[in-house]
């Protein structure tokens, strides 16, 4: 008996109209944005950037460690907040859990604001459906003119969390981003801040609010901004969309852009003529995905993957593993890297599409947590980002046909899988089979 197929989702027709009529792209020129591989490459900039702030700086993360690199990157912030720079940092209550009272022990006392995004300071926390959905977004702007994004959490290259030390740096990547898109850099990092904010402060804003003048102050100030934050921004001018260098910051969230980054990939793929080159830790798409995939490879086009080699999480592992003989029979080339541990979210479609963020292609990223990607449109900008994955591939093993030997215990991790993520996602608050 076949097993289901995985991320079948099978939608609702109000989620098919909520896909296709979903925002486009905000494609906006004349931006500058540069590629950073790791955190070796990402935290000096940053530093360098918040040491000459003079407004403001607002950073979001997944995890902020307590390791030596979070804590010269948490004193760059303790320094700016003390001279006068309004400083504002929110982190994922999961993500950063375990470091959370050192990162407050650093921050607080020099006047940062530091907020959490669903906290789990009760027991009671981990049984909210809610609780699935995490902050995994990697975004950090500097007096509005700078922008960070990427996969890559505030702790050193060489540290696993999980596994400690390693001798390789994980392979990861961000970029910093100078032009028009850092308004929507920062329009989307002071969104997440004022909703960590205000979910955090409500139940208190409320009960003071037979107190006194000021605590109903602070609340309808974290409502304005809330509001400011979440405001259509204007359509750019056709002039500007025109110019050099093309880029669009997608955010998935569980709002108004539930797929907007699923979206993004999966037209950027069915419009791809000559090759696809995805990078992802965490691989477990949907049928739309897996499809746009193999339809890319049937009309010619080269479709690589590079996958964990070094695994982390067996689930995760497993959960790749199990559609290899459907892609890899269909002409999809899979490697998987074996140097270090695998972080990067990177793709390039053909010469002139490319993304870099936060988004793993599974259902976690896809589906449940808020995410962040720019995707760029520039040649020089693919050739950047292709001549780093043809060394990460270089560095991979490559998976052949016949590896992963089709039979029932094939079939049985299949359906183990598919069932597990169907589970997880009804516990997280999402309806439909898998």
């Amino acid at each position: 008996m076949a097993a289901p197929p995985p991320l079948a989702f099978a939608g609702t027709a109000a989620k098919l109209k909520a896909w296709r009529s979903g925002e486009p792209l905000r494609w906006l020129g004349g931006n500058q944005v540069r590629l950073l591989r790791g955190g070796d490459a990402l935290f000096p900039a940053m530093i360098e950037a918040i040491a000459q702030a003079r407004d403001s700086v607002w950073l979001a993360t997944y995890i902020f460690h307590d390791d030596p690199q979070a804590e010269a990157l948490a004193q760059a912030l303790a320094a700016a907040a003390q001279r006068g720079v309004a400083v504002k940092v929110v982190v994922d209550g999961f993500g950063s859990n375990r470091s959370l009272e050192q990162v407050q022990t650093w921050l607080l006392p020099a006047g940062v604001s530091l907020t959490v995004f669903r906290p789990l300071t009760r027991w009671w926390n981990w049984l909210q459906p809610g609780q699935l959905r995490r902050l995994h977004q990697k975004l950090c702007v500097v007096d509005d003119v700078l922008g960070f994004v990427g996969g890559i959490n505030v702790i050193g290259d060489r540290l696993d969390m999980n596994h400690g030390p390693t001798e390789e740096p994980r392979l990861d990547f961000a970029v910093a981003v100078r032009g028009p898109l850092v308004a929507d850099i920062s329009q989307a990092t002071r969104s997440v801040w004022t909703r960590a904010a205000m979910g955090q402060q409500w139940r208190q804003e409320v009960q003071a609010v037979w107190r006194g003048a000021e605590p109903v102050k602070a609340a309808r100030e974290l409502w304005r901004e809330w509001r400011r934050s979440s405001r259509q921004r204007p359509a750019p001018l056709a002039a500007e969309a025109e110019q050099p260098m093309r880029a669009a910051l997608v955010v998935r969230d569980n709002l108004r852009q539930r797929r907007s980054i699923e979206r993004a990939y999966i037209e950027a793929i069915q419009g791809a003529r000559s090759r696809v080159d995805l990078v992802t830790p965490y691989f477990y798409p949907g049928q739309n995905f897996r499809r746009a995939l193999i339809a890319a490879a049937r009309r010619g086009a080269q479709v690589r993957l590079i996958l964990q080699g070094k695994v982390d999480y067996r689930i995760a592992g497993m959960a790749a593993r199990v559609l290899y003989n459907e892609l890899l029979a269909e002409g999809v080339e899979i490697y998987e890297y074996m140097p270090a541990f695998l972080h990067a979210k990177v793709a390039v479609v053909d010469d002139n599409w490319a993304t870099v963020g936060s988004s793993n292609i599974d259902p976690l990223s896809l589906l449940l947590n808020l995410e962040a990607n720019v995707v760029v449109q520039d040649a020089a900008f693919a050739r950047e980002v292709c001549t780093e994955l043809a060394q990460a591939r270089a560095a991979s093993r490559q998976v052949l046909p016949g590896s992963y030997a089709p039979g029932p215990a094939a079939v049985l991790g299949r359906a183990l899988v598919a069932w597990l993520a169907h589970w997880y996602l009804r516990m997280a608050g999402l309806s439909g089979r898998y």
